[in-house]
């Protein structure tokens, strides 16, 4: 591993211990030449995923695509950083756990738009006004019903 302060190629690890339900190896290390210590995460690359887009393009699977979208969904609202990494890692779970090659767009976002609606509820509304392209305010209105129809009293 690299030193990121002086890019020296010798540095030891310190400490290792399980992260985010053991799917991922926290690793505190040192660096040989500068002493600088820091931390990587190691996530295992079960099998390499594309995506299947509405128009019916194929892309390489990216985490970072589920991070922005929650990211942009959850701004401003009372989710703290920590919960919405445990989101994205619950959603990149059930892809995997899938174990298969190919992904349609439409699944991945029915596993985020669940995730949120169990979460924020506006972080809800506002991923599937994108996701599902909401054209009008009755779109809006009739899953503002639907909401308050499936929210226990």
């Amino acid at each position: 591993m690299k030193c990121p302060f002086c890019e020296n190629l010798n540095t030891n690890v310190i400490d290792s211990r399980d992260a985010a339900q053991a799917k991922i190896v926290r690793r505190r290390r040192i660096c040989e030449s500068c002493q600088a210590r820091f931390t990587t995460y190691e996530r295992p690359v079960l099998t390499e995923i594309s995506v299947q887009k509405r128009n019916g393009l194929k892309e390489p699977y990216q985490r970072k695509k589920i991070e922005r979208g929650l990211f942009k969904a959850l701004k401003k609202r009372p989710v703290n950083h920590e919960k919405i990494r445990q989101l994205i890692d619950q959603i990149e779970g059930k892809i995997f756990a899938k174990n298969q090659e190919i992904i349609t767009s439409k699944e991945i976002g029915q596993y985020i738009t669940q995730a949120l609606k169990d979460v924020d509820q506006v972080a809800y509304l506002r991923f599937l006004s994108v996701y599902q392209s909401f054209g009008s305010i009755e779109s809006f209105y009739k899953e503002i019903k639907k909401l308050k129809k499936d929210k226990p009293t």
